[in-house]
């Protein structure tokens, strides 16, 4: 399968190698199939599809607040990420199977593309946007939903190989830590840009010792999240809408208009340089995101009152 070729710590109970490897054994190309399917209501793309449904379409608090909780999970986590530096448990025994890897493109033992294990990206993922629907919802069976798919992504994470059910543990606990710290921590403040400022000061530091590219992507879809929220409050303030049709019609947009750009803003770079892991790539893939999520947020909006006949606003 490779080398690693990027050095990381090396600790796990016995019991969780074991489990992983029993898991594995039994499990067939069934429950591999499965445990992928489930796995993807953790990934990049379902999460933008959930906020742009949200925010794009039914209410755009909600999918604020899912943006503030999600964009600052994609920050801390990688940020712990890269203090325990944690190989990922196929990486370390050669009895573990990895059956999905997280860039698929990169060589699966290549640290910096893979990311580090400790905590669980999928399972914060999981918990925080699932988590937020949840408290936001008065519906049983909703809030019933946000408590099992988050269990079902965090177990499909080691039964494919890729985490440790220590590192979905933690991934559960700081999505969950997120979802209560994030309205609490933003209502603080009179003036919105005051708390984001703030956010952004104490996740700096990770510029100084992430090497991985999660921290980087993150932290420029913070920075453009922001942005766009503040952008799109004083001078934008769109109208939402409930019509099914317009909903999909806008989700279809934003997610075209995400992988689009994402891109096109790769066009004028080499593979070998977006690849480097030098400051100058890490800065040009944070402002990539950065610009993305801005467009998203703050511009692409701005079509959705001057397209259609009148404008449309729910509570």
């Amino acid at each position: 399968m490779g080398t690693v070729l990027e050095m990381g710590n090396v600790f796990s109970f016995d019991w969780e190698d074991a489990l992983i490897i029993w898991l594995q054994s039994h499990m067939g190309a069934a429950g591999t199939a499965l445990s992928t399917v489930f796995s993807m209501f953790g990934e990049e793309l379902l999460l933008i599809l959930v906020m742009g449904f949200f925010y794009w379409g039914w209410d755009k608090e909600i999918g604020k607040l899912l943006g503030r909780c999600t964009c600052a999970e994609l920050v801390f986590n990688p940020m712990l990420k890269n203090i325990a530096l944690r190989l990922r448990p196929y990486m370390v025994d050669p009895e573990i199977k990895c059956l999905k890897a997280v860039d698929s493109s990169a060589d699966v033992m290549d640290v910096a593309a893979q990311g580090y294990s400790f905590p669980s990206g999928h399972s914060a993922n999981a918990a925080v946007t699932y988590g937020v629907i949840g408290r936001c919802s008065r519906k049983t069976w909703i809030r019933i939903l946000a408590v099992c798919i988050p269990l079902l992504v965090g177990i499909s994470r080691f039964c494919l190989g890729v985490h440790y059910p220590t590192d979905v543990l933690a991934g559960w606990l700081l999505g969950l830590a997120l979802i209560f710290f994030m309205p609490w921590f933003v209502g603080k403040f009179k003036s919105r840009w005051i708390p984001y400022v703030i956010l952004l000061l104490v996740m700096l530091p990770g510029w100084f010792y992430c090497k991985s590219n999660d921290f980087y992507s993150g932290y420029g879809m913070t920075l453009g999240f922001f942005l766009g929220d503040l952008f799109e409050e004083k001078y934008v303030r769109f109208h939402n809408t409930r019509v099914w049709w317009k909903i999909l019609l806008r989700i279809v947009g934003g997610a075209a208009i995400y992988f689009g750009l994402n891109t096109v803003l790769k066009l004028p770079f080499s593979r070998a340089f977006l690849d480097s892991g030098t400051f100058a790539a890490y800065l040009v893939r944070a402002l990539r995101y950065a610009v993305i999520l801005f467009v998203d947020i703050a511009i692409y909006p701005l079509l959705f009152d001057r397209i259609g006949k009148k404008k449309e606003q729910t509570d």
